[in-house]
């Protein structure tokens, strides 16, 4: 099949859709009619897209965690004490790693040396192995809508199961679940995978059953300028509604400037209704989702509870529909089940004394909004201006010509000559903006800002800068000062 932003045809699919399942025994119990019949079944309160739909309208930020475990059994009581202890909105299912490459044996083997060990011997929950009925047995033993959490470049399979065993959300992208994740896999190939699985999000939409989309918006997590990572939430959005999706929402990792990281968001949602508007896509529902800080994190916990706070205070100040809860032992590794619900805790108690204020309409924001604004869609023109029109040739000529640059993402596809660094206030600049397209006034305005830091700190604007800030949060800092 060629690459084109094209909606795959039927007869295409169901060709794929045979190959699909049939690479993991655990396919074979999947059938379409079956599978929307108990989703229609599925209680509204525990639909995923209805749930944000609700908050969204009410002016609510919901909470949701990241958790996985290998025995389907302590996944369901892990889940369950986080929606009643930690006091979760929203669940997840987190995949472990094999599962991710596709190495459905290794994640076997998890499974059975967690059994015979008594402990979680896999980084998450292993869907495609346990197939739909195990599924059903987990999303139907909780009271809260669950989506599936991920990192996969190849997630057909994977899709298959997760919808047909229940879950009402997926999470991921043809580019965001590649080149911040891979050294080697294609682009072109990712992206007609996810076109697969945003075809079948499609086919349940018409029969009937809505199921949310979610890109994975922070990337590589570090220093991500909000032009950058805007973009990519608005490809894949644009990408995802060609298919049929109809649900989706967009994502933004947090940079740590409150100014600029609510104006990421305001920005984030203003830029996908226009061009969503633009493409003919009119039905088209979108929510947004803030990411908690994803860099290094204090070992200490006092000091870690501070920045799962301060990440609160900017998702609800951004009035982003949902937050992505971080837990005080980031720095540790995986967390007890004890401290993922403290992390909720803390985050629902400051989401809800500020859920009635608000930064977006202050000029700050609204500044810095138009410029974030302003470098998106220079990217975004040229990406369709490479691609003759059609945005999927144009993300694969983008990504070759620099055009579109990920910081710090391992790729091959990926040019790595864009550096950031932050200003003098903490907001992420560009300290090399490599190919990005954009015009020679905003390439000024990066190099005044960080210049201005330069005279501050009495140093050169240079690559240190960029280490300093990369290890800052760890040590206590936002902006990495000698």
């Amino acid at each position: 099949m060629e690459l084109r932003n094209k909606r795959i045809d039927n007869d295409t699919f169901y060709k794929e859709r045979k190959e699909v399942l049939a690479s993991w025994p655990t396919g074979k119990d999947v059938n379409f009619e079956e599978a929307v019949e108990f989703q229609k079944s599925i209680p509204e309160e525990k639909i995923f897209g209805r749930k944000l739909a609700q908050a969204d309208a009410e002016g609510r930020t919901l909470i949701q965690p990241r958790a996985g475990v290998a025995l389907y059994t302590e996944h369901i009581k892990l889940l369950q004490f986080l929606e009643e202890e930690g006091g979760a909105d929203l669940l997840p299912s987190t995949v472990d790693s094999y599962t991710r490459l596709n190495r459905y044996h290794e994640a076997e083997n998890g499974i059975i040396k967690s059994k015979e060990s008594g402990r979680s011997m896999l980084n998450g929950f292993p869907i495609v192995n346990y197939g739909t009925k195990i599924c059903r047995t987990v999303t139907s033993a909780l009271k809260n809508p669950v989506q599936v959490r991920h990192g996969t470049p190849d997630a057909r399979l994977l899709t298959e199961i997760s919808i047909a065993g229940g879950f009402t959300s997926y999470e991921g992208g043809g580019i965001s679940y590649n080149i911040p994740y891979s050294k080697n896999f294609s682009l072109e190939k990712t992206i007609m995978y996810w076109q697969y699985t945003d075809r079948l999000v499609g086919m349940y939409e018409e029969a009937g059953v809505s199921i949310n989309r979610e890109p994975f918006g922070p990337l590589t997590g570090t220093l991500i300028p909000p032009c950058i990572s805007n973009a990519v939430a608005v490809i894949e959005t644009l990408l995802a509604a060609e298919q049929g999706v109809k649900d989706i929402t967009v994502g933004y990792g947090q940079c740590g400037n409150v100014i600029q990281d609510v104006a990421a968001i305001r920005s984030l949602r203003e830029l996908t209704n226009s061009y969503l508007k633009e493409y003919g896509y009119d039905d088209v529902r979108i929510t947004t989702v803030f990411h908690q800080w994803m860099g290094g994190f204090p070992q200490d916990e006092a000091k870690a509870f501070g920045v799962i706070s301060w990440g609160s205070a900017t998702a609800a100040l951004a009035k982003a529909t949902k937050v992505i809860v971080k837990t005080p032992h980031e720095a540790m590794g995986v967390p007890t089940k004890e401290a993922n619900a403290a992390g909720l805790r803390a985050t629902k108690q400051v989401i809800s004394m500020l859920r009635d204020q608000s930064l977006i309409d202050i000029p700050v924001v609204e500044r810095e909004s138009d410029v974030i604004v302003r470098e998106t869609k220079c990217i975004l023109d040229k990406v369709f201006e490479l691609g003759k029109g059609d945005l999927a040739l144009g993300t694969v000529a983008a990504f070759e010509a620099g055009v579109l640059d990920i910081p710090f993402a391992p790729s091959r596809y990926n040019a790595g000559k864009v550096l950031p660094a932050r200003d003098d206030n903490g907001a992420v600049r560009i300290l090399d903006t490599g190919h990005l397209p954009f015009t020679e006034d905003l390439k000024a305005f990066h190099r005044e800002r960080l210049e201005e830091r330069s005279r501050f700190e009495n140093r050169p604007v240079s690559f240190q800068m960029v280490i300093d800030d990369v290890y800052a949060i760890g040590k206590g800092f936002l902006v990495g000062r000698p």
